[in-house]
């Protein structure tokens, strides 16, 4: 999966030179520092995606497994944790929703055009499918109860919210961890396609090397968010956008770039196995074990704890992403169509938000 990344996205790479440097010039040009900074990302998350895949197949399946959830999301991770440390959950929320939803309807969508165009019929496993799909439901339903009981329980049930997700959050990690093992050990013959595919590509780097790059690249890459989130706010102000729309959009699309590139050249290798489990995959790592660990982790980094209580919109983009990827993954089979619809719906979504208005002061609430 990694070595696809290399010669199509380090042309990028002098833009982490450029951010640095614009940064430390001219410090008000948010607008570039916020533009390059995206750039930079994108060549870095695939860097580091690529160490991550060569350090696990050096390690157990188990804990490749582990390494894959904690540094298979690591840009989103560390954009989000950043944006924590400074009180805006409203960016951290939306870049959330936006990771979840454009791995789903951008990422799947795209493989699905670009691999039906070249192949009438892309066949995968149904019962794999399903069950990732029986996963993002449960996703679904754990970030809808925060914001049912948030509109049910009014100002009383503020004082329980924070604890309320904490609880949730256990739950879905747990939940996670029990799906590692059901798709690594008792059933991993539902997912053998893809692993094996993944592990074709090239021989596996010594472990030194694997983790030097993985600690480079991840130095650089939250170097980069600490600039992009201290953009952010600015950037969507000279570009006229909410930061809602930047966070659910803009920033998911600079870390789902790696996925973007990798699910696509799978697709139009006719192994949809492997690009429906890239972007499912990293939907289902993004809510059940990225959401639930900043929830976590907000109770000792930043301001206050942060919730699940996601806005009406969050909701209903994300409910709506994983139902229409459920009716379209069930049979085990897609097509250049079913990609069309895909990103139809992802498109109307960033129309929706593009106009929706933003509250005063909403960058930092939730």
């Amino acid at each position: 999966m990694g070595a696809l990344l290399k010669p199509s996205l380090n042309w990028l790479l002098p833009f982490v030179l450029v951010t640095v440097w614009l940064e430390h010039s001219q410090p008000e040009s948010h607008l570039a520092i916020f533009a390059t900074a995206c750039l930079a990302i994108i060549p870095l998350a695939g860097w580091l995606g690529h160490a991550t895949e060569h350090l696990a197949a050096r390690t157990s399946e188990t804990l490749g497994g582990l390494l894959n959830a904690t540094f298979g999301n690591a840009a989103e991770l560390i954009i989000a944790m950043i944006a924590l440390q400074k009180g805006l959950y409203g960016v951290v929320k939306a870049s959330l929703t936006g990771s979840i939803i454009g791995n789903i309807l951008l990422v799947l969508g795209a493989a699905c055009l670009a691999g039906g165009l070249k192949h009438k019929t892309l066949s995968f496993s149904a019962a794999g499918a399903r069950t990732q799909s029986s996963m993002l439901t449960l996703a679904a339903i754990a970030l809808i109860l925060p914001a049912v009981f948030h509109a049910l329980a009014g100002p009383a049930g503020l004082a329980v919210e924070g604890g309320l997700s904490l609880e949730i959050s256990i739950v879905l990690m747990l939940t996670y961890f029990a799906s590692l093992l059901f798709s690594l050990h008792t059933h991993k013959h539902l997912f053998e396609n893809a692993a094996e595919v993944e592990h074709e590509q090239e021989a596996p780097w010594s472990m030194t090397k694997s983790l030097l790059i993985l600690a480079g690249s991840t130095a650089l890459v939250a170097w980069m968010s600490e600039i992009l989130v201290g953009s952010v706010e600015f950037a969507a102000k000279e570009l006229g956008m909410t930061s809602v729309f930047v966070g659910v959009i803009v920033v998911a699309i600079v870390g789902n770039a790696a996925e973007h590139s990798t699910a696509i050249l799978m697709a139009m290798k006719n192994r949809m196995d492997l690009g429906l489990g890239i972007a499912m995959g990293s939907s289902l790592q993004i809510a059940l074990f990225v959401a639930p660990l900043l929830v976590v982790a907000s109770h000792f980094v930043g301001p206050r704890p942060m919730d699940l209580v996601f806005t009406p919109a969050e909701v209903v983009a994300i409910v709506l992403a994983v139902a229409i990827v459920g009716q379209i993954s069930g049979d085990g089979e897609s097509n250049w169509l079913e990609g069309v619809q895909l990103l139809a719906v992802y498109i109307i979504m960033g129309i929706v938000f593009y106009f929706l208005p933003e509250a005063p002061g909403a960058v930092g609430k939730h």
